[in-house]
């Protein structure tokens, strides 16, 4: 379960904390930060529940590396905290230089 398990759920907080500490980018508080998490949503559903899918995997993951939780088609939940912290990160970076860039621009 530590293999795999343990770094996603440390990932949200740690990302969350990045964001509410030292970013401060308001972002959570945005309808298009939301609605970009539904479409990536919309996509890893069905890819990642083809790749993991246990009647034909083209992924296969170690059961003794993850919670052994799996919804839905099988695709296990650590792979939507991994995917919630990366795009996030991603997000939260990208808008930090926007306004570090919007900033410089103005002085």
């Amino acid at each position: 379960m530590i293999g795999y398990t343990l770094p996603a759920l440390v990932s949200v907080p740690v990302v969350v904390a990045i964001e509410l500490a030292v970013l401060r980018t308001g972002l959570f508080r945005r309808p298009a930060y939301w609605i970009s998490l539904a479409i990536v949503l919309g996509f890893q559903i069905p890819v990642d529940g083809w790749l993991t899918k246990l009647s034909a995997p083209i992924v296969v993951y170690d059961p003794a590396h993850n919670s052994g939780l799996r919804w839905p088609w099988d695709i296990p939940v650590e792979d939507f905290l991994f995917g919630f912290s990366l795009v996030t990160l991603v997000l939260l970076l990208w808008e930090r230089q926007r306004q570090r860039a919007r900033e410089d621009a103005q002085a």
